[in-house]
Parts: structure tokens; sequence; C-alpha cells
């Protein structure tokens, strides 16, 4: 499979699988940004201690 197939079977997946359990998804999105929350916060306070 090329990487245009496989781009094509990560999209059908993903729909497949937002349709199929929406909240699973939603949780899954919750939790990924989240994440992206933490780590976001977690730079900042690391940059933040950096003496100048």
């Amino acid at each position: 499979m090329n990487k245009k197939h496989m781009k094509i079977a990560g999209i059908a997946f993903a729909a497949w699988y937002v349709i199929s359990r929406p909240e699973g998804a939603a949780r899954l999105v919750n939790n990924a940004l989240g994440g992206l929350g933490t780590a976001a916060e977690s730079l900042s306070q690391f940059m933040s201690a950096i003496p100048s």
C-alpha cells in the first residue's frame, strides 16, 4: 500500500470510529487536548525557570 491508500484507510477508520462510538471519540479528543495543555504548561514553567 502506498501513502495515499494508508491516508484514505486512516480517514475511513476515524470516520467509522466516530460514527460507531461517539462517546469514545469525544473522550479520546478530550484526553489528547488535555495532554497537549499539560505539555504546554510544563514547557512554559521550564522556560520561566531558565535564568536570563
